[in-house]
C-alpha cells in the first residue's frame, strides 16, 4: 500500500474536529476521508464540509452509504462508550478488517498507550486509547514500574469544565474504572485507582494531573531519571506535556505503614508523587484543554504508526 490511509471520524463534537483538524494539517500517512456526526447544526459538521470533507449527520448508516466509504481503511469513534460498541460491531458487518482507533472508554479493543506499548498493537482492528487522564498519567506509572514493583498507583485528572463536552460527561463512571484498569494492564501497578475532576474555574485552568505510586524501595534517581525520559518520549506527540516540578518522594517505613483503602492496611515502600500539566496546541479549543489534546494526539500518533507499518510490509 502506498498511497494514505482514508480515514473518518465518528462524532462531531470538541474531540472529533480538534482531531479532524490535526488530520488535515499534520497528516503524514493518514488524510480525511469522512466527518460523520448526528446533528446537522453541528460545528464540526459545518467546519468539514467547508474545509471539502466529506459529511453525514446520519451516523455510522449514513457513513455507509458515502461514496468515500469503499475507501475508509479506518474509523476513529469520539462518540460514547455505548454508541462505539453498536459502531464497531455494524461497521464489522461491512468490512470485517476496518481498523478502528477508539476514544471512548468502551475498551473493546486492547489499551493503548503509545509510548508504554503502542508497538503491540499495531496489528490489532481496534484499539482503545483509555482516557485523556489515563494518556497523561498511565506513562508516568509506567516509567515507576520500568525500575521499581509498584503497589499501588493512583491518578488525579483536573480539566477545566468548559474543555469536558457531552460525551464526556456522559462517561464519567466508564472512565474512571476503564483508567484504574489501564493503570495495572499497561501502567504496571498492581491495583489502581483514577479520579477526574471537572474544574469549574473561571478563567479556565489548564489540564492538571497528579501521580502517586507506593513501590518497593529503591534508588530515587532512577525513579527520576525513568520518568523525565518518559516525559520526553511523551512530548514527542504532545509537546505541551510537561512535569509541573521535580519528582516528589516519601519514605513509608515498615514501622509506620499507612492504610490504603480496599488495597491494604499495613503498606510501606517508596511514595512517588508526580505533577503534571499538559497544554493543549490550540487546534479547535483553546490551550487550557490539554485533555483534548492529549487524547487526539494519541490517537493520531498511533494511527500514523498503523498505517507506516502497513505501507512498510507492502513494499517488502
Amino acid at each position: 500500500m502506498t498511497r494514505k490511509f482514508k480515514a473518518a471520524i465518528i462524532g462531531s463534537g470538541n474531540i472529533g474536529t480538534d482531531l479532524m483538524i490535526k488530520i488535515l494539517r499534520h497528516g503524514r500517512h493518514i488524510e480525511m476521508g469522512a466527518m460523520v456526526g448526528i446533528d446537522p447544526k453541528s460545528d464540526g459538521l459545518d467546519r468539514a464540509a467547508r474545509l471539502g470533507v466529506a459529511t453525514t449527520h446520519e451516523g455510522v448508516e449514513g457513513l455507509a452509504r458515502l461514496p468515500v466509504f469503499d475507501e475508509i481503511d479506518l474509523v476513529f469513534d469520539a462518540t460514547s462508550a455505548s454508541a462505539h460498541v453498536k459502531n464497531d460491531a455494524f461497521l464489522r458487518t461491512l468490512k470485517p478488517g476496518i481498523r478502528m482507533v477508539d476514544l471512548t472508554p468502551a475498551a473493546i479493543g486492547p489499551y493503548c498507550i503509545p509510548v508504554v506499548n503502542g508497538a503491540a498493537h499495531l496489528d490489532a482492528t481496534n484499539v482503545n486509547m483509555v482516557t485523556c487522564g489515563g494518556q497523561a498519567t498511565i506513562p508516568m506509572v509506567a516509567a515507576v514500574s520500568r525500575v521499581a514493583t509498584v503497589q499501588y498507583g493512583e491518578i488525579v485528572a483536573s480539566i477545566s469544565s468548559k474543555s469536558a463536552g457531552p460525551g464526556t460527561r456522559a462517561n464519567i463512571d466508564e472512565f474512571t474504572e476503564t483508567t484504574s484498569k489501564a493503570i495495572e494492564v499497561v501502567g504496571g501497578a498492581r491495583r489502581g485507582k483514577a479520579v477526574i475532576v471537572l474544574n469549574p474555574a473561571e478563567p479556565p485552568l489548564i489540564m492538571r494531573d497528579t501521580v502517586y505510586t507506593l513501590s518497593d524501595f529503591v534508588d530515587q534517581d532512577l525513579i527520576a531519571d525513568s520518568v523525565e525520559r518518559m516525559v520526553a518520549d511523551v512530548q514527542a506527540y504532545v509537546p505541551g506535556y510537561r512535569l509541573k516540578q521535580a519528582v516528589q518522594f516519601d519514605r513509608i517505613e515498615a514501622n509506620q505503614p499507612i492504610n490504603i483503602p480496599g488495597v491494604g492496611q499495613r503498606m510501606s515502600g517508596l511514595k512517588t508523587s508526580i505533577f503534571l500539566e499538559v497544554e493543549g496546541a490550540a487546534h479547535y479549543l483553546p490551550s487550557y484543554a490539554g485533555n483534548l489534546d492529549i487524547m487526539t494526539s494519541a490517537a493520531l500518533h498511533t494511527a500514523e504508526s498503523m498505517a507506516s507499518r502497513v505501507r512498510s510490509v507492502a513494499t517488502v
